[in-house]
């Protein structure tokens, strides 16, 4: 270096050229930028050669200046390694400036000294301006297209103020936050909102964001990163190359301040893609939206569709009141649209912009149309299927089919997972009937916003008990598996939905000559239907999904002919309990293998009078029962019941006391009774449950003692029990070996005193803590 900076007034500008081109030949990192700069500075060199033979040096000193610098830059150059991309680009704009500064040189200052010192030919000068032009546009000059700017928000801004602020304090305490929630709920708008607030703009020095969708290329992002940073287009032959450049480039850019880096609209299987973005750098941060839930990886913050008065502003926003409408006229039209939109961003705005300047009877027009069944998915609003259908389309294909399932319960309903399992392990289960894989199922779907799941407490979910997880769905997500099942002709649908209303029939029924060819068939039928069935012929039915409302409610007698039937569940959505008649129809159906019936009133002796050979489960939730007969005819329930595995009697407030014949079911395996306020006394025949493997008791506040037979139950594996503090346990009980109970923390002291006289009796204690959401069910 000492050389070069004896380059002063004396000196001779050739000489400090030589040295430069013996450096820049040196380079092996920037090889065919240092050969090209040496090329055309040994073709230059000549000419500075002849000028010094003629003229006073100190006319070339700013040529001399521009060596000195240059020399600085091969030098820097020489300490940048071959891999290291992002230096590589950095210092080949610097060699692009020297060599701009030396094309101006040559156009004005050493054309004048050619000129002066009669050295110049037109050929020679041709050559020179030729040469340094080549060198000045090779490597091509930085693009600044901003591939990785921030979007302009172009829709209307509602009920963000909270989720903005809510996220403002999880980006600032955490390095990466995903944004998650459904397709079109605004996810996308609230980062870019977030990124032009103040506040954030104040704590980062630059904001990248970049749209991932789908089909993610890690490379091509982390090139738009390094372009819009003016490093030029730099190729990396594979993802590693591409790592090692983003966090080159992040290290660089954090040494001037804190940045944000956004990906928007992930998708899942792009978990590795976000693990190589995901840096441990200070000042860097990472912010994602995806329509899945990567929770369980990242701190997340789930956006919740708009509340009513939010939902109320964005629509008039969007729609302004047509013209000659009063404002109770207007407010009732506004409800109406409002419930059918149930707080969907994306929705609201496309029925806003579809209604904007319409006349009254377009928007009553609108609204009868969905009374009359049409979906918000049709040909009016085909940009919601857009939106939401690719959510549909990445579910693996056992995923689409549970999807489609969602389609057969009825809107703006909690359904227990319990019901869904249920149908789940009838249609797919080949034979098994264990659920653990159809609640991965539910939570799979849940991950990918499709439902969504309500705890009714914080225990966890085991042994097949989910009677305390809900489910529900957004109506327009329901919608868009129900748009899915129909896109075949009706009678050859997988999945089919019948609803009357009245006693008014779908025309498809009308003149239905031709057997149904659905597995699944869902019914509804409102609070003024009569019963009035139309016959039909459906052999292939496997589940048979039916939502009444009426007081009085008798089953069609076509159910007889259901041959294949598996799974038959009954659920009322009116307020009292459903009389059910024409249970008889389900006689000696030979493949019926679960029944649950929801807020019904039915006598339990119906039960084994039905003789069904291959009845594994009975479901009993919030059923009414009246008066239990004892005795009434000789069943022989053995026979009757068989199969008969588990029984669950849950929130069925007049039960005082079971059927003799729970007893008499000799294959049962499960016994669950839960939050059945009125009962007292448990069969003292249980002893003839030889099979029990596990009892549930919960909140079952008037039983007062357990019966002495229980003592019998030789495969009695597991208990249950929270909330029998007062309690007795017969002495029976020490019979039981390997037992595990699991309870609160008040009926565990009513076991902890036993242990002494029990063999591996294991006592777990669980608080258990319930919110209000079941309050919404009933």
């Amino acid at each position: 270096m000492n050389d070069w900076l004896s380059l002063g007034l004396g000196a001779l500008a050739s000489e400090g050229l030589k040295l430069l081109i013996a450096e820049a030949k040196k380079v092996l990192a920037f090889k065919s930028v240092s050969n090209e700069l040496a090329s055309d500075m040994e073709f230059l060199l000549a000419v500075i050669t002849q000028i010094e033979s003629l003229q006073d040096v100190m006319e070339l000193q700013d040529f001399k200046d521009m060596i000195v610098e240059a020399r600085v830059v091969v030098q820097e150059c020489s300490r940048v390694k071959k891999w290291n991309l992002v230096l590589k680009s950095k210092y080949t704009r610097k060699v692009m400036e020297i060599n701009r500064k030396m094309f101006k040189f040559c156009q004005v200052q050493l054309q004048l000294l050619l000129f002066r010192n009669q050295l110049q030919s037109n050929n020679d000068l041709q050559i020179i301006n030729k040469k340094l032009d080549l060198l000045s546009v090779s490597p091509p000059s930085p693009v600044f297209s901003k591939r990785c700017s921030v979007p302009k928000l172009n829709t209307v801004l509602v009920g963000l103020d909270w989720p903005l602020m809510e996220l403002k304090k999880k980006l600032l305490g955490n390095s990466v936050v995903v944004v998650s929630g459904p397709p079109g709920c605004g996810k996308t708008t609230l980062v870019t909102q977030l990124c032009d607030d103040e506040e954030i703009k104040g704590e980062f020095k630059k904001i990248f964001f970049s749209v991932v969708s789908n089909t993610p290329n890690f490379r091509a992002i982390v090139q738009n990163l390094l372009q819009d940073n003016g490093y030029g287009a730099i190729t990396f032959d594979d993802d590693s190359q591409a790592e090692t450049g983003l966090r080159d480039l992040l290290e660089e850019l954090t040494k001037d301040g804190p940045i944000l880096l956004v990906l928007d609209d992930v998708w899942r299987g792009s978990e590795f893609l976000l693990r190589k973005f995901q840096i441990e750098l200070e000042g860097y941060k990472m912010l994602v939206t995806s329509r899945f839930d990567f929770s369980s990886l990242w701190s997340t913050y789930h956006l919740e569709t708009l509340k009513d008065e939010d939902a109320k502003a964005l629509l008039i926003q969007w729609a302004s009141p047509p013209l000659h409408t009063s404002q109770d006229e207007y407010e009732d039209l506004i409800q109406k649209i409002l419930k059918r939109c149930n707080g969907f961003p994306l929705v609201i705005e496309v029925v806003g912009i579809s209604l904007k300047g319409k006349a009254l009877y377009l928007w009553k027009g609108q609204v009868e149309s969905w009374s009359e069944g049409e979906t918000i998915l049709g040909n009016a609003h085909t940009n919601v299927l857009e939106r939401l259908k690719p959510s549909f389309n990445a579910l693996e294909p056992h995923l689409k089919e549970c999807f489609l399932d969602m389609g057969s319960f009825l809107e703006d309903q909690k359904i227990r997972a319990s019901l869904i399992i249920d149908v789940w392990v009838e249609l797919y289960g080949r034979g098994s009937t264990s659920t653990n894989m159809y609640m991965k199922y539910l939570n799979d779907l849940a991950s990918q916003n499709l439902i969504k799941l309500v705890p009714l407490g914080t225990n966890e979910y085991e042994d097949g008990f989910y009677n305390e997880l809900l489910v529900t769905q957004h109506d327009i997500l329901r919608e868009l598996a129900i748009f899915q099942s129909e896109l075949e002709p009706i009678l050859e649908r997988k999945k089919l939905n019948l609803e009357i209303r009245e006693d008014n029939y779908p025309d498809w029924c009308l003149n239905l000559r031709q057997p149904i060819n659905a597995r699944l068939l869902s019914i509804y039928t409102d609070d003024l239907f009569s019963s009035n069935w139309l016959e039909m012929d459906c052999p292939n039915v496997e589940a048979l999904v039916l939502n009444v409302s009426s007081s009085d409610y008798a089953l069609p007698s076509f159910i007889a002919g259901m041959k294949k039937l598996k799974v038959l569940t009954i659920t009322n959505h009116g307020f009292y309990p459903t009389r059910l008649s024409n249970f008889s129809c389900l006689s000696s159906l030979p493949n019926l293998k679960r029944i649950r019936l929801e807020k019904v009133s039915v006598t339990l002796l119906d039960i084994p009078r039905l003789q069904l050979g291959s009845l594994k489960k009975l479901s009993l939730l919030m059923c009414s029962f009246g008066e239990v007969f004892y005795e009434t005819e000789e069943i022989d329930v053995s026979k009757a019941l068989p199969s008969l595995q588990e029984i669950d009697i849950d929130y069925c407030y007049d039960l005082v006391e079971l059927p003799y014949w729970v007893s008499e079911v000799v294959s049962l395996k499960t016994l669950s009774i839960t939050n059945c306020d009125k009962l007292s006394i448990l069969p003292e025949d249980m002893g003839n449950l030889s099979k029990l493997e596990m009892l549930r008791l919960c909140s079952c506040n008037n039983l007062s003692e357990l019966p002495q037979e229980i003592g019998k139950l030789e495969k009695l594996k597991k208990i249950w029990m929270r909330k029998y503090t007062g309690c007795k346990l017969p002495d029976s009980v020490t019979n039981l070996e390997n037992l595990e109970v699991k309870c609160d923390e008040e009926t565990g002291f009513l076991w902890e005193r036993l242990k002494p006289k029990m063999i591996n009796l294991r006592v777990v204690k669980e608080e258990i803590e319930h919110n209000l959401n079941w309050l919404q069910t009933f």
